[in-house]
């Protein structure tokens, strides 16, 4: 294993996960909700919901906030290695095990860890163990 030391950014990192903290605190503030995303998108989808307009806005949030980002330094390229039907049955899987798991990986580990809630601890657990070995399997097994 070889560190890419041009691509090893831990200040950016760390402001990253800096900027995810604050947000999902300020929106649990004001709102008394967390931001999972996969719950809010889910309830968007419910144009009755209480907070419809507030789930909108987060979530719009997450879409603009890298353009806004783009205006200011340059985005990294996006470089996708896989096949198209590899990506349709990756998201639908991931779609399957956040449905199953009642929540997704900032539902569960970015707001039900930090809340020691045990339910997100194990449910962080199972998912981060899935991608070990899902990365092992296609890395050493399979091959690709």
């Amino acid at each position: 294993m070889s560190i890419d030391w041009n691509g090893f950014t831990p200040w950016i990192s760390l402001s990253g996960g800096a900027l995810i903290g604050l947000a999902v605190s300020v929106f649990a503030l004001a709102n008394g909700r967390i931001a999972g995303i996969s719950g809010l998108l889910g309830s968007l989808m419910q144009f009755n919901s209480e907070g419809w307009s507030e789930k909108a806005l987060f979530l719009l949030g997450l879409l603009l906030a890298p353009l806004l980002w783009g205006l200011f330094a340059v985005l990294p390229d996006i470089e996708i290695d896989a096949e198209w039907p590899a990506l349709v049955i990756a998201g639908l899987l991931v779609g399957l095990g956040t449905r199953y798991g009642s929540g997704c990986t900032s539902g569960h580990g970015v707001c039900g860890v930090s809340r020691l809630s045990p339910r997100s601890l194990v449910a962080t657990l199972c998912f981060m163990a899935a991608g070990f070995t899902t990365v092992y399997v296609m890395r050493h097994v399979v091959g690709n």
